[in-house]
């Protein structure tokens, strides 16, 4: 069970009910005058989210630690965007999604974007945080201290 709720399985699953929703219920759709504008810059955002997910999944890849949420946490890294952010990796896929939402051109699929942001901000990144403090104690207070959860 746990492996259709990890993020990206999410993240998937987010887009697919984002474009239904865009084509069942398109609550307040952007004017045709601005659509094209809409989904250029809703493909812009896609690109920056997904390079900056990949990017640090790589980095992960790199330095030989666990990104499985549900999993034991193998390092504490503070390389690339985690000098900056806590979690580069979801707030990569949230601007994916945001993106997503806007070249979609409705008010409806930003009900996903919410949804995703509620299940990052509320279940995903506590469960990491627990297990980061559990493993790494005072080091990740301390960058905890010093780097924001999100931006």
């Amino acid at each position: 069970m746990k492996r259709l709720l990890l993020p990206p399985v999410v993240w998937f699953a987010s887009v697919g009910a984002m474009v239904i929703l865009q084509r069942t219920w398109p609550v307040a759709a952007v004017p045709a005058e601005v659509r094209v504008l809409a989904w250029m810059a809703g493909g812009m955002l896609v690109l920056v989210g997904i390079a900056m997910a990949q990017w640090h999944a790589g980095l992960f890849k790199r330095i030989g630690t666990n990104i499985n949420t549900f999993g034991e946490p193998g390092m504490l890294t503070t390389a690339g965007l985690f000098a900056y952010t806590r979690n580069p990796m979801y707030l990569g896929m949230l601007l994916a999604l945001a993106g997503v939402a806007l070249a979609l051109g409705a008010l409806s699929p930003w009900l996903l974007v919410l949804l995703f942001f509620v299940l990052a901000q509320w279940w995903y990144i506590p469960l990491e945080e627990r297990k980061l403090a559990a493993r790494f104690g005072q080091r990740y207070v301390d960058y905890c201290r010093d780097v924001r959860r999100w931006v």
